[in-house]
């Protein structure tokens, strides 16, 4: 076990964990003990009608959803809902490379996990832990998006409303090469040492050359041109990665981020189909608001559009800004309120 005060309640938040037992997994690995961190919001009513799952996306916890999303005022209001948002298998919060105390899958051991061991993992400990059966909403964005549509189509009747954010339902093949680009300034650092590095400072260029990579398609061309990083207090575009990018991407655990880039690059709901994206997508009968930002590099809109046509009675909710893909973490001044104003609405909807 490698120690990482980025993955603690301290730097994220509070969170309580729990184990949903052996994990099959669909690589044909296993996980014997699979353990799920998790932070609640909010109370479960009596009929356990209210429930709210939030998915984390690659790199990232609960931590970023309760610090923006999550409160009185917005759409995902405790007073309101029973908010539980689940870390994903391997991002350094739930059972890791970096936390397993089995050493049969530590470190480089760590299997191949999917999309959809995610949202397995995810509905046991909704259902052994809380007794929740079905769903109000999925609320995800980045990966969060890729679990938030593995759910609908793999649990259809399980699954009220889905609001997928940033995020597409098959990756795309130029999506795969970008995030091979991530992998490779990991992978190519001597201090990764083929995973068995002894702290994520030995791997500290590889993950700043990956802070960089973020800079350049995290964030559009218009956010760098329009010097839209003035609004946020940065005095220099250099600033935006010496202040912002570069601490915390290098607090990052290297294991971490190629686990859940294996898994992002091969998100795929038409699996479950045979490969027939448009069966997949059809067999979804939450209400359904696909949410892209309009100038992502990673999931355009017009990916998630085209995906969007093929989900019976959903909406294309496009949400402006500026930022790019990074706009997830509330960057701009309009993010929040957009976001809001379509999930209350998604919310309001009868179902």
């Amino acid at each position: 076990m490698i120690s990482n005060d980025f993955y603690t309640a301290e730097t994220q938040g509070p969170y309580e964990t729990a184990s949903i037992g052996t994990l099959e997994l669909e690589e044909g690995g296993v996980i014997q003990d699979c353990w799920l961190a998790y932070a609640t919001a909010g109370e479960l009513n009596e009929d356990k009608s209210n429930a709210i799952l939030i998915p984390t996306w690659y790199s990232g916890t609960h931590g970023t959803w309760f610090q923006h999303y999550i409160g009185e005022g917005h759409a995902l209001d405790p007073s309101k809902y029973f908010i539980i948002c689940v870390n994903q298998i391997g991002n350094g919060m739930s059972v890791s490379p970096l936390n397993t105390e089995d050493e049969s899958i530590s470190m480089s051991r760590f299997p191949n996990v999917r999309i959809g061991d995610d949202v397995v993992a995810q509905e046991r400990l909704l259902r052994e832990k809380f007794g929740i059966e079905k769903l109000f909403a999925v609320v995800g964005g980045s990966m969060g998006a890729q679990q938030t549509f593995e759910w609908i189509v793999r649990f259809p009747d399980k699954v009220q409303r889905a609001a997928p954010i940033a995020g597409t339902a098959k990756n795309t093949p130029h999506d795969f090469i970008y995030t091979q680009t991530l992998n490779e300034t990991i992978e190519a650092d001597p201090g990764f040492n083929g995973g068995e590095y002894s702290s994520n400072t030995d791997v500290a260029d590889g993950l700043r050359r990956q802070s960089h990579l973020w800079a350049a398609m995290g964030f559009s061309t218009e956010f760098w041109k329009q010097e839209a990083w003035r609004g946020q207090g940065f005095e220099s575009k250099e600033s935006v990665l010496a202040d912002f990018l570069d601490p915390l991407f290098m607090s990052m655990d290297p294991n971490t981020l190629l686990n859940n880039a294996w898994k992002w690059q091969r998100g795929d709901v038409s699996r479950h189909t045979d490969g027939d994206l448009a069966a997949a997508l059809g067999r979804v009968t939450a209400t359904t608001f696909v949410m892209p930002i309009s100038e992502d590099m990673f999931f355009p809109v017009r990916d998630c559009a085209a995906e969007q046509e093929l989900i019976p009675g959903s909406e294309l909710r496009v949400i402006d800004d500026i930022a790019g893909h990074l706009g997830l973490f509330n960057i701009s001044p309009n993010y929040m309120e957009q976001v809001d104003a379509n999930l209350s609405e998604l919310f309001a909807r009868e179902v």
